[in-house]
């Protein structure tokens, strides 16, 4: 039972009489109450709508091609509101924001269906086994799971949650229905490290093949922890550990199944120093969202556009600087060391930026906020454009997680901003200036 906001114009549903105001109460005989209801049961040839006006319920039928839109739009996207979060996690990153930033930053979702939708993992703690069993139904595919350990004992523990380790059964219900499972372990210091990430790894093998990935990712940890968990960073030499020991039983699943299955996130290459593994390593990069390959994907896009670049391009006089988070500083460094010998009319300058905002633990570029950079850049040659990427800013591309606009920013450095999606090639075409 979902109110209708819109409807377009001359679309199926407009010519059927269907107004802004009306309900959408059924289609084809099945209740509708979000978009996964709405969206499955809509791709259909022939649907019969059962709605409602003023509390009369009227039928409406359209013939249509299989997947084919109607034209009505619904207050959210979701069509219902966001399912929260149940859990209370030691290492959650929301609870470690300051105070006075938007209110959104502080919501804490934990829902199935952003899992679907955006790719957003879900603890499965607030789902019953009813919820389990629509994914199953609808072929929802890839279920991205924040798994963090399978010992249910330690895992009520990390996530705060009594239930926590109860639907670790989920998994097996997933997995023998065939549905596509992403997991996560974030790894905290002294909780699932160790022989607890020895067993976990070992445990989630046995969701092969419906498991195609699992990403190990340091917990993020800022400068806001009062009153929280007492967690601590993993050290260099801990980080080289955690490759070895990661990457130690992907071979292992390489031998056993064919594929890697579970990787270590950048993060732990970039603090222990580690040379990233090679563009192959990473297979589909199913978890390049999640931090893992995502720098040698960078890489290897940069490198294989410098390689094909015309000698007309390689002669460009350009003046551009870069804003980039300390995590990546030394892979930009190094390709506009390669930039500088094969276009030597191009000046380019690299700015590390450090985040003071959260504390000097979080080295990503996607957490960089304005004010930090504003601060860091002043007075700093800048040239004609700075290059940003464009996870600095939230989805709608207007403001930094401080709240402070590009605009606003362009006009604190008197220089206009560039924001470079997370690709090598669009990024060397910017650096140059070029068309992709």
């Amino acid at each position: 039972m979902v109110p209708i906001t819109e409807v377009a114009a001359h679309s199926r549903a407009a010519r059927q009489g269907i107004c802004s105001g009306d309900v959408l109460l059924s289609i084809n005989g099945h209740e509708i109450q979000d978009v996964l209801d709405y969206r499955f049961f809509l791709a259909e040839k022939n649907i019969s709508l059962c709605l409602s006006r003023g509390g009369e319920v009227y039928t409406v039928s359209i013939h249509k091609q299989e997947y084919d839109d109607i034209g009505l739009s619904f207050e959210t996207p979701l069509m219902d509101k966001k399912h929260t979060c149940e859990n209370k996690c030691v290492f959650c990153f929301i609870d470690q924001n300051p105070k006075g930033m938007r209110e959104s930053i502080y919501f804490k979702d934990d829902d199935s269906r952003l899992s679907f939708l955006h790719g957003n993992y879900i603890t499965m703690t607030n789902l019953k086994p009813r919820d389990i069993q629509r994914i199953i139904d609808m072929h929802i595919s890839p279920v991205n799971v924040s798994v963090h350990t399978t010992n249910p004992e330690l895992r009520n523990k990390m996530m705060n949650n009594k239930h926590a380790g109860e639907v670790l059964e989920y998994l097996k219900m997933l997995s023998d229905a065939g549905v596509t499972i992403r997991g996560q372990i974030v790894l905290c210091k002294g909780l699932n490290d160790g022989r607890e990430l020895d067993r976990t790894m070992e445990d989630l093998t046995a969701y092969y093949p419906s498991l195609d990935s699992v990403s190990i990712v340091p917990a993020g940890l800022t400068k806001h922890r009062k009153n929280l968990y007492p967690l601590e960073p993993f050290t260099p030499e801990e980080c080289a550990g955690i490759i070895y020991q990661v990457n130690a039983f992907g071979e292992q699943c390489i031998e056993k199944f064919g594929e890697r299955i579970f990787f270590p996130a950048d993060e732990f290459y970039v603090k222990s120093k580690t040379p990233l593994p090679n563009y192959e390593f990473f297979g589909e990069y199913t978890q390049i969202e999640n931090g893992v390959g995502m720098l040698s994907s960078f890489m290897y896009e940069f490198l294989c556009l410098l390689d094909s670049l015309t000698d007309a391009e390689r002669q460009i006089h350009r003046n551009v600087s870069i804003a980039t988070g300390e995590a990546a500083a030394d892979m930009m460094l190094e390709l506009v060391d390669r930039l500088s010998e094969a276009c030597p009319n191009l000046q380019v300058y690299v700015y590390p930026i450090k985040n003071n905002f959260f504390g000097g633990e979080v080295t990503v570029t996607g957490l960089l906020t304005g004010k930090d950079i504003a601060q860091q850049l002043q007075d700093k040659p800048l040239g004609d454009v700075l290059l940003l990427s464009r996870n600095v800013l939230r989805n709608e591309g207007d403001l930094f997680l401080c709240g402070m606009t590009p605009e606003e920013l362009s006009k604190k450095l008197n220089v206009p901003l560039l924001f470079n999606r997370d690709d090598g090639g669009s990024f060397l075409c910017n650096l140059l200036g070029i068309e992709e």
